[in-house]
């Protein structure tokens, strides 16, 4: 009788992590600034802060103060809006509420007793980006100051569909148009998560198989230039050929689908099949080999 007991320790495939700096204004496309892929195993070894310092830095050598820098909560913490201090970067940050802050008075309370109880300083009714509803939202907003941040922030408290936000940002806060600017910048986060969501599933940059480090960062810098290529494509200036291109492979007659703004899974799906219907010759993408220039000019000679 033979029997496999289970190992002592559970067997994991470590994985490679994904960072990834997008450009994303308050409407229109994503454009794709930087991507890297790292490991916290191995010779390559690092670690996620100095990665997204790394990122970072660049992206501020590229455009400056032009931005505005929107993080989610696995970036509220200290040592990382003294990195955002030293850059001088413009940010957004959705907080987590146990965090303590001082307020007005000079008071050392968590982030969800400031502002307890005040009455909220404007309403609006904004639409739900998933279903296209109309849903209630209330902002309060008052300046606060951190012990690892030398100058003054202002915290946004934003209570939308039974839940609340707690914004953190450096930007100077008097008006309400001023509060509702940072609500629907950190709003437009949500396109973030699509361009994830797509890279994984649609472009299956989350199973590179293969196991050199160097192939692997190789394979994934052409997925990149490849979704690159996607997201210039539905730029307006090539909208009828894109509407050429999914009516040959990917006509679709729902309404649904007639009003999407960016259907980047039907392009892709339709170029695919264009191309295993109509595959281009070699020769017209790749450069002649030294042997056929060679015989090319021994018969001229």
């Amino acid at each position: 009788m033979v029997f496999n007991f289970p190992p002592k320790k559970a067997i994991t495939v470590a994985g490679m992590q994904w960072t990834a700096a997008l450009i994303i204004g308050m409407e229109g496309r994503v454009k794709v600034a930087v991507m890297s892929w790292w490991t916290t195993r191995g010779d390559d070894a690092t670690k996620l802060r100095e990665q997204q310092e790394k990122l970072l830095r660049k992206v501020v050598r590229k455009w400056g103060d032009q931005l505005l820098h929107i993080f989610d909560r696995g970036a509220a913490s200290g040592p990382w809006i003294q990195v955002l201090q030293k850059l001088r970067v413009r940010f957004v940050i959705r907080w987590k509420k146990g965090h303590f802050f001082f307020n007005e008075k000079g008071e050392k309370k968590k982030l969800w007793q400031i502002g307890l109880h005040k009455k909220y300083l404007s309403h609006k009714e904004i639409r739900d980006s998933h279903t296209g509803e109309k849903m209630p939202c209330d902002v309060w907003w008052a300046p606060i100051w951190h012990e690892q941040y030398e100058y003054q922030l202002y915290l946004v408290k934003v209570r939308v569909n039974k839940k609340v936000w707690y914004l953190v940002t450096n930007e100077r806060i008097r008006t309400a148009e001023q509060a509702w600017e940072i609500v629907f910048a950190y709003r437009r986060r949500w396109q973030i998560e699509l361009v994830f969501r797509y890279g994984k599933s649609e472009l299956a940059m989350e199973s590179p198989r293969l196991y050199a480090m160097e192939n692997r960062l190789k394979l994934l810098g052409i997925v990149t230039l490849v979704y690159a290529f996607l997201l210039h494509l539905l730029t307006p200036i090539h909208g009828d050929l894109v509407e050429m291109i999914l009516h040959l492979k990917c006509k679709r007659t729902g309404k649904r689908c007639k009003k999407a703004i960016a259907p980047l899974y039907r392009l892709r799906w339709a170029i695919s099949r264009l191309w295993d219907d109509y595959r281009p010759s070699l020769g017209y993408l790749l450069a002649p080999n030294i042997q056929t220039l060679q015989s090319l000019s021994d018969k001229r000679c």
